[in-house]
């Protein structure tokens, strides 16, 4: 066992929280939350996917997922469609959504900067070195 270990995890945890909330307060106001925003990033950056990938590549359990996107899609953000297997519906970002989402990037880019003030690029290239080495441990292949 390392010796910080503990604080470690602990502070991973906390800033994971205090993070989704700085996210919240800037996207709240444009009609999405965090937790949508990590889907939306997804669907944007990967294509269309099914809820499985989705769940899956956030780490996200099947309830959760299914809440967050029928909010999303109530909201107008996402739609289905039936895939190659047609018990799996495809989910698609919806033309406003693609509207919109520049202006979602822009805040998520603006909390992002000042969350990263002081902090250089090789620190920030180390953290993302280290949070993949550790995800490799938890979910080999990733």
């Amino acid at each position: 066992m390392h010796p910080n270990q503990s604080e470690f995890f602990h502070s991973i945890n906390q800033f994971t929280r205090h993070f989704s909330k700085v996210l919240n307060e800037s996207l709240v106001p444009l009609g999405l939350y965090a937790a949508q925003w990590t889907i939306i990033y997804r669907l944007k950056i990967g294509g269309p996917s099914t809820q499985k990938e989705i769940s899956s590549y956030l780490g996200v359990e099947a309830p959760t997922m299914t809440r967050t996107l029928a909010r999303l899609e109530k909201s107008g953000w996402i739609t289905r469609t039936a895939g190659k297997d047609k018990r799996e519906k495809l989910i698609s970002l919806t033309d406003a959504a693609i509207r919109e989402y520049d202006n979602w990037l822009a805040s998520v880019r603006l909390s992002e900067s000042n969350v990263l003030q002081n902090i250089t690029e090789e620190e920030i290239s180390t953290m993302i070195r280290l949070m993949a080495k550790m995800r490799e441990n938890m979910v080999p292949g990733t």
